[in-house]
Formats: C-alpha cells, sequence, structure tokens
C-alpha cells in the first residue's frame, strides 16, 4: 500500500499570529517557486493555539494547500477546564491533526502513556487525527535497547480505538530533539519498524500497511532524503527547521533535490 508522505512542522511556543502570516505565504511562495508537486507530499503546519484561526483564515482565503494541526488537547470535551482546548474547537477550526504525547509534554507536564492514551481517543472522537509521539530518552535507550520504550509507549496509546481509526506515530527520540544528535536513517528504520509490527499486532496488518510513521529530532534538509529511503519512514516532524521557510522547503522538496 502506497502511504502519502508527510511534511509536519511543529512550531512549538514560537511566532505570534501577524508573524505566522507571514512565513506561511513565504513557505508557500517558495514553494510554488520551485514548482513543488504538491500531491506527491503532504505538508501540514501545527502553530501554537493562538494563531490557528489566523493560519486558517489564510490557508482558506488564498486556496494553500497546507494541512493544519494542533500541539495539544484536552481529554475532555466541554467544562469547567480552565486553559485547556477542545478537540471540538479544533475541529471547528478546521484542523486536520493533533500532535499527542510530545516529549515536551511528557517531560514538562508530567503526561502519562495512559493520558496520552486518553487524549488519542479525544481526538479520534471529533474527526481529527493524532500525531502520536514516542521515544526514548538516551539513558533509557542504553537500560532498554532502541526500541522497548517507544514500543511499550504506542501499545498504550493504541488500546482500545477501533481497526479503522485514521492515526499517524512519529519516533522522536528524545536524545535527538534539539540536539543537533541525529538518529542515523538505519537506526530511525529499525524502531519504526517495531512500531509498525505494534500496529499490526493491536489493529491489524491492514491499518499497519496505511500508517504513515515519521521521523523527528533534528530533521534537515541535509539529512531528511536519507531517512525517507528507509521502507518505513513516512515523512518526518520537524521542529526548528520548520521555523524557517526556505529550510522547511527544502525539506518537503527533498524528492526534488535527491533523487529518491
Amino acid at each position: 500500500m502506497s502511504r502519502k508522505p508527510l511534511i509536519a512542522g511543529n512550531w512549538k511556543m514560537n511566532l505570534d499570529h501577524l508573524q505566522a502570516v507571514a512565513f506561511v505565504q513565504k513557505l508557500h511562495w517558495t514553494l510554488k517557486d520551485a514548482a513543488h508537486e504538491s500531491d506527491a507530499v503532504e505538508v501540514a503546519v501545527f502553530p501554537p493555539f493562538t494563531d490557528i484561526r489566523t493560519v486558517q483564515t489564510l490557508v482558506d482565503a488564498d486556496k494553500i494547500p497546507f494541512a493544519l494541526g494542533a500541539q495539544d488537547l484536552s481529554t475532555q470535551d466541554s467544562g469547567a477546564y480552565t486553559g485547556e482546548i477542545s478537540g471540538a474547537f479544533l475541529k471547528k477550526l478546521d484542523a486536520s491533526y493533533v500532535i499527542i504525547g510530545h516529549s515536551e509534554r511528557r517531560q514538562y507536564h508530567h503526561e502519562t502513556d495512559e493520558l496520552v492514551g486518553a487524549k488519542v481517543q479525544a481526538a479520534l472522537r471529533h474527526g481529527l487525527v493524532p500525531v502520536v509521539c514516542v521515544g526514548e530518552t538516551l539513558e533509557q535507550r542504553e537500560e532498554s535497547g532502541p526500541t522497548a520504550v517507544s514500543v511499550a509507549q504506542l501499545e498504550v496509546a493504541l488500546q482500545g480505538i477501533s481497526a479503522d481509526a485514521d492515526i499517524v506515530v512519529a519516533y522522536e527520540p528524545v536524545w535527538a530533539i534539539g540536539t543537533g544528535q541525529v538518529a542515523s536513517p538505519e537506526q530511525a528504520q529499525e524502531v519504526c519498524a517495531a512500531l509498525r509490527a505494534v500496529v499490526a499486532d493491536v489493529l491489524g496488518e491492514e491499518a499497519a500497511a496505511r500508517t504513515r510513521i515519521l521521523y523527528g529530532g533534528s530533521v534537515k534538509s541535509g539529512n531528511i532524503a536519507s531517512f525517507m529511503r528507509e521502507p518505513d519512514v513516512d515523512g518526518a516532524l520537524v521542529g526548528g527547521a520548520s521555523l524557517v521557510a526556505d529550510e522547511f522547503a527544502a525539506i518537503i522538496r527533498y524528492q526534488k533535490h535527491v533523487g529518491v
């Protein structure tokens, strides 16, 4: 089964709504100038909550072929949950995706595997595609091996969802996020293959064949093509490099400048 590559830009806590407009316009024009084949790669941007409405309006008005995602959501649909954002709100803003279980949420907000699983359920309940993030610290890798932590995290996240659920999995080794260290393509492939096996075990072979698995962690234009050559890597969740329009465009155009 052919899986359309997904290149997703996680802006984290960067760019206010005015900066977001300038960035999206520049990225769009950069890709147009380079004759980007929009059908070859799906592009998604994940702005802060305060930017989503602005970006949605721009994307709709200018018919920009970018999908829109959020960086988190609540397990709750509505109610007295100050500061929380419901999946229902995101869906009304035409968001397609939502990042769940990013290592920064797990570390700084103490999100457990069980909470991540509840957020996956909430996303699916509102027709959002969860981008389920998994990954190990260097200490965990040394203690348990390269796949054990990510496999265990994904097994919990997938519990109770239907076999036809549309999900994306993102392998982000914590030791490679924002550090300049990068997993080798072979290391990424080993973990992504193990994660696809988890999807097959929990949701079935058909789900495993269609589910896209991304790599994230110091992804740049200079290394993206080497990851995309691996059979179980279907795209990238890009952090810092997604904030530089020319660099992010070069990552999106990996098929153009390197034969993949």
